[in-house]
């Protein structure tokens, strides 16, 4: 027994010798970074969603299915609990996934999103540079209107492409934007005013349209659904929100799942134009980028 024990150890050491030497001494070292870099990101992605208790519980699993999974015990141990341990790993990766799809991604449109405000901004809408300073007018016009009389209000600005599943959920319009417009879909005795409105250019592209709701735990309890639907769509879409609520008439923009409040109508025009790509970007005046010309 004594003599099996000490060949046990003798090969481990034999083992851990060879990932050390030469060629091998490299190939370790890659390997150690990548699961230290891969355990990182999945703590610090559990820990951004409040699930810090979770991760005790994995390093100790993780940990457990090192020991049971490795080549000695596989070999002169318990092979059967190591073969369990590793069935039991990929069977967590892969709730892990489900249970955090949404939250996944998200993460991979903001990896795969512009990095650069001006190739966000810059996009061509079909309609002159007075049509679109006109819009944006009524835009602002109708949003303080509706401020003043606490009538709630959720359009979405959308300067890129619109997803088609959102648009389908409300009803088309394909009208040119006006503030009698604007206030007349939002008028609480109207069909459409529960839902999200869509704007491109100088276009009502559709309302009443359903949006998806943020899932983040950080947003404040005391924001309503339409502050939720507003984080929700510009998490997953590179679209601006405009939100007025309709209990105290504040008037608040999202744009990449950051919601701002207390925007007056200077801000908020301002805020409308460099979305448009009127006016520079403080990335576009480093940059030297301006909105190509229609």
């Amino acid at each position: 027994m004594l003599n099996f024990i000490l060949s046990s150890e003798l090969t481990a050491l034999e083992k851990i010798k060879n990932c050390f030497s030469g060629t091998n001494l490299i190939w370790t070292i890659i390997d150690i970074l990548f699961v230290t870099v891969l355990l990182y990101v999945l703590f610090s992605f559990l820990k951004r969603k409040n699930c810090t208790r979770l991760i005790k519980y994995i390093v100790v699993f993780i940990l457990l299915a090192v020991v049971l999974g490795s080549n000695l015990n596989q070999t002169h141990g318990l092979k059967m609990m190591g073969y369990l341990a590793s069935t039991v790993l990929v069977i967590a990766i892969v709730a892990v996934v489900v249970l955090f799809t949404q939250e996944i991604k998200r993460t991979l449109w903001k990896i795969s999103s512009p990095k650069d405000e001006s190739e966000f901004f810059q996009t061509d809408y079909g309609c002159t540079e007075d049509e679109l300073h006109e819009a944006i007018g009524d835009i602002v016009k109708a949003v303080q209107n509706m401020a003043k009389k606490n009538i709630g209000a959720l359009i979405v600005i959308a300067p890129t492409s619109i997803p088609s599943n959102i648009i389908r959920s409300g009803t088309e319009l394909d009208s040119k934007i006006s503030s009698p417009l604007l206030e007349c879909i939002f008028n609480t005795s109207t069909p459409l005013h529960d839902g999200a409105t869509f704007v491109r250019g100088n276009t009502i592209v559709a309302a009443g349209c359903f949006l998806p709701l943020t899932q983040s735990l950080e947003v404040d309890r005391e924001l309503g659904t339409r502050h939720r639907a507003a984080i929700g769509i510009t998490e997953t879409n590179n679209v601006m929100a405009i939100i007025v609520s309709e209990e105290t008439g504040v008037i608040s923009v999202a744009i990449d799942g950051i919601l701002t409040r207390y925007y007056d109508s200077e801000m908020l025009r301002t805020k409308l134009e460099e979305v448009y790509g009127l006016k520079a970007t403080k990335s576009e005046k480093k940059h030297g980028a301006w909105r190509k010309r229609i």
